[in-house]
């Protein structure tokens, strides 16, 4: 259904349906590169209305994808959901084959924010093969306890509880963090925070294949993150030994690991004079 500003659309998963909301082509300008952004765990596309807006006026075509299980991508996480993140990785996969017909001939960015921009990063290497140009990764991080500044006991508790909970539970409620989630994606999360390593996924080794991984990396952090700090991206940052990885830490007035989306014109210009650098 069209709204004032973005077009909605779908992809059917088999029981799933993921909902996409693809703006208006920028302004003024011939066949311009097109960012498609994952949001933060429990987090909907709607959100990221301020930031397709700035990325727009950078110049860049948008699309915003609605994780698998929140916003318009159906059904809501429930005790029979059982998909993780490999299956997250997937979607990601499937979204950029439906939109090829847009992207063929452009540059093409994927923008993760938190778990989103772990999902992109686990795609492109369980794919075994690059189907973008450059990965931008948005405070992101790997919630490892022990790379935490501050507070670090706290982090170990506070995700192997909700960990251990989701497990019993089958569903992660959404008590107080991330929105009401599947028990695998918890599962998985819980693990990354644990022993600072992805799971095996698919049978395959995800540590491995991130450090094969040879896509072009934007990896950003932002002063005052409360959940993924500067200390955490670059642990994850740590695992791209092939890529070309820029890293770079922004202050943003008065963000957070959320807000910064609000007062995102900085990060735009940032992340389309970077794709121009992109062959």
């Amino acid at each position: 259904m069209p709204t004032e500003d973005y077009a909605q659309e779908y992809l059917d998963r088999g029981t799933d349906r993921l909902g996409l909301q693809v703006y208006p082509e920028p302004d003024g300008v011939a066949d311009p590169p097109v960012v498609v952004v994952w949001p933060a765990m429990g987090v909907r596309a709607r959100y990221y209305r301020p930031l397709a807006a700035s990325l727009r006026r950078a110049g860049m075509a948008v699309v915003v994808a609605d994780l698998r299980g929140t916003g318009a991508s159906t059904p809501p996480s429930s005790r029979s959901s059982g998909y993780g993140y490999a299956e997250l990785a997937d979607d990601v996969g499937a979204v950029q084959e439906a939109l090829k017909p847009r992207l063929d001939g452009r540059r093409r960015i994927v923008l993760g924010h938190s778990l989103g921009g772990q999902a992109a990063l686990l795609h492109l290497a369980l794919a075994g093969q690059s189907d973008v140009d450059g990965v931008v990764l948005m405070a992101v991080g790997l919630p490892y306890w022990r790379v935490y500044p501050r507070r670090r006991l706290g982090v170990l508790a506070m995700t192997q509880a909700i960990g251990v909970t989701s497990a019993a539970l089958r569903v992660w409620p959404g008590w107080g963090f991330g929105g009401r989630q599947a028990r695998g994606v918890i599962r998985d999360w819980a693990h990354t925070a644990r022993t600072g390593r992805f799971p095996r996924l698919g049978g395959v080794d995800a540590e491995a294949a991130l450090g094969a991984l040879r896509t072009p990396v934007l990896a950003i952090s932002v002063d005052h993150d409360q959940y993924t700090p500067h200390e955490t991206l670059d642990h994850l940052c740590g695992k791209l030994r092939a890529a070309e990885v820029t890293r770079e830490r922004h202050a943003i007035a008065g963000a957070d690991h959320f807000t910064w989306v609000r007062a995102a014109d900085p990060v735009a210009d940032r992340i389309a004079a970077w794709t121009q650098t992109l062959l």
